[in-house]
């Protein structure tokens, strides 16, 4: 660790017994357990909303998250000389979720409806003396399903108009009317769907998401597990990180039907589903959101040159199209 590092870990009320980096972050061992420090690149006030959040849960009975902890002067975030700023987690000794293995897939499931019962924002969270802190709110789903669809005929009308048609927007034009279908499909269900009244009672009840629940964010111990990385943290649907969730799992499962079902059984074990929350993850699923991404990470890069492996990610979302359709189709039956 650097010095003007160690010289950061000073302004907290700890004895550091050792230090180890480990992407992007020192773990360190204290007196008062495992701590992970890390650069970051938010606001005060966003520090404190990430602590109050995280104490929220723990209070709840929810042990196991990365709270940030206080400096010695009682802020959340601390500063080296150059200017950097830093926060310091709680941090759990384990082992990521592995999207291979059944059996980590669907305790991380599980351990999702758990959560979801717990997040939900209380107006009175705050600090002594200090306002009551608003929590973000998240993106109305039909604002990014136009934008994305936007964005999706945009590059086709500049692809189109490139003398030189190379490999990438070969593929893209030979798999657009396909894949830009399933998007104005998408969009057209969610605009027919209860989409907005979800929403709405998302933000009128203040239920929150985790926001980028993921296998990197989940830790599996021997007993226990561990949820981390609530940055993204917010008002929402809690059901979009039930779909998103999926997605990841399925992108490397290649969808199987059997597996989808068990997750959601899983999930619905703990807390049950409603039928405009079914009907949510099916339209949800169904955005083409991988091609979006690949085409849109294409449309920002630089054109001149395209690398073997976005071309790769482009020929494997086209070749997943039909097994993603036949889950979904299973899906659809099992829920709906």
């Amino acid at each position: 660790m650097r010095e003007y590092e160690l010289e950061v870990l000073e302004q907290y009320h700890i004895d550091v017994e050792s230090t180890r980096k480990i992407r992007g972050a020192f773990f360190c061992d204290t007196d008062q357990g495992t701590m992970a420090l890390r650069e970051v690149h938010i606001s005060e006030q966003r520090a404190l909303y990430l602590y109050l959040l995280c104490s929220q849960l723990e209070s709840s009975g929810y042990a196991n998250v990365d709270t940030i902890m206080p400096t010695a002067e009682g802020k959340f975030l601390s500063t080296s000389r150059e200017g950097k700023r830093y926060v310091l987690k709680k941090w759990y000794s384990g082992n990521e979720c592995d999207v291979k293995n059944e059996r980590d897939i669907l305790l991380a499931v599980r351990n999702l409806a758990n959560l979801h019962l717990l997040m939900k924002w209380r107006e009175s969270c705050s600090l002594k003396d200090e306002a009551p802190i608003v929590a973000p709110q998240g993106v109305n789903l039909s604002d990014i399903f136009v934008r994305h669809n936007q964005e999706l005929t945009k590059v086709r009308r500049f692809i189109r108009s490139q003398p030189v048609k190379l490999e990438f927007e070969a593929l893209f034009l030979q798999h657009y009317e396909e894949m830009y279908a399933q998007a104005q499909q998408a969009e057209r269900d969610l605009e027919r769907s209860s989409y907005e009244e979800l929403y709405q009672s998302a933000i009128q009840n203040q239920t929150l998401v985790h926001g980028d629940y993921n296998y990197h964010n989940i830790l599996l111990m021997r007993n226990e597990l561990a949820t981390t990385n609530f940055d993204r943290a917010k008002v929402d649907i809690q059901v979009s990180d039930l779909t998103y969730f999926i997605r990841k799992v399925m992108e490397k499962q290649h969808w199987k039907p059997e597996l989808g079902k068990k997750m959601l059984t899983a999930y619905m074990q703990v807390r049950p589903l409603s039928e405009k929350e079914k009907e949510y993850i099916c339209i949800r699923l169904s955005y083409p959101e991988k091609f979006w991404k690949t085409v849109n990470s294409y449309y920002l890069s630089n054109k001149s040159w395209v690398s073997v492996k976005m071309v790769e990610k482009l020929q494997q979302t086209i070749a997943e199209t039909a097994e993603k359709r036949c889950f979904l189709g299973n899906i659809g039956t099992f829920l709906l």
